[in-house]
This record gives C-alpha cells, structure tokens and sequence, in this order.
C-alpha cells in the first residue's frame, strides 16, 4: 500500500470551517486536505521554501526557534494538521518557544485569540505581502502543542485542535 498526503494529517481533529475555496490564499484538495502555499514573516519575509526542505513535493513553511539558550531553523509540514518538521527538533515537549523570522531574526507577531491568555500563545504567519490580519496561519509557541488556526478572507477556515487527554 502506498502512503498518500493524508496518511500524515491527523483528519480526526482537523475542523474545515468553510468549504468555500474563492480567492483563499491556501490551497484546499481532498476535501480536509490544507496546504499553505505562501507565508510572511512581520516584516513580509516569504517563510516558504526558505530551506531546501520539501514535504510530499511542497516546500516547508521555516520559522525560527529559540529555546533554552538555543536556536535553529524549524521547517514544518505545510499540510494544515501534519506533525512533521526537520531542522532543529531536539526540543523537550511542552517548552515555550520564542519564534522569529528566519530571514532578518525579528520576533513573530504575537496575536491574542479570543479572550484566553496564556497557554498556549499564538504567532501568526500571514497569507499575504500586505500582513493582513485576515489572512494568516497561527502556531503554537509551545513546543508539540498543534493546535493551530488558519484565517482566509477574515474567516476562521481551518482549525486544528491538538488532542489532550485529562
């Protein structure tokens, strides 16, 4: 049997909150399939393909990371939903990160979602060279934490909620 896109996105806590595909900035195949095409650091750095790194022929979406004293180049999956990254992953679960741009080092923007502060934060990679707040992809700055959202033409498209257990 050979392995698909999908076999790799955990689909069981993906929401697609719209199936509306006009003038979105990501690419929808497969009905729960999300790929980001194009992402922006604050200062409209393009974040993809910035390393030689692909994930099923699509180039990874590269963000900075530092903790502990440490720093490296994260290239994440650019499947909406898919836990695979290369680069610097030597980093224990749960840890706060500080994300930055990989082109010019600057900080993420930090976006508030909702009323809840605190755990996790979220920095949003923008869909578009205008960093429009209406189109933008909020990660997680806690390490192996994947909730995450996707936001295109001010709506809430995807998001995906990381399992937890009590």
């Amino acid at each position: 049997m050979t392995d698909t896109k999908l076999d790799n996105i955990d689909i069981h806590n993906l929401e697609v909150a719209s199936g509306k595909a006009d003038n979105l900035h990501v690419t929808i195949e497969e009905d729960v399939l999300i790929i980001v095409t194009q992402a922006f650091g604050p200062k409209g750095h393009d974040l993809v393909g910035f390393g030689d790194v692909d994930f099923d022929g699509y180039p990874a979406v590269t963000v900075g990371v530092r903790v502990d004293g440490q720093e490296g180049l994260v290239h994440l999956s650019p499947f909406h939903g898919d836990r695979r990254k290369a680069g610097f992953t030597t980093i224990a679960d749960g840890a706060r990160c500080e994300l930055f741009c990989p082109v010019c080092g600057g900080p993420l923007d930090k976006i508030v979602v909702g009323d809840i502060e605190g755990e996790p934060g979220y920095y949003a990679l923008y869909l578009t060279r205008d960093l429009s707040k209406g189109e933008m992809v909020l990660i997680s700055d806690i390490w192996n934490d994947y909730s995450s959202r996707i936001i295109d033409n001010d709506e809430l498209l995807s998001r995906w909620m990381a399992a937890r257990t009590a």
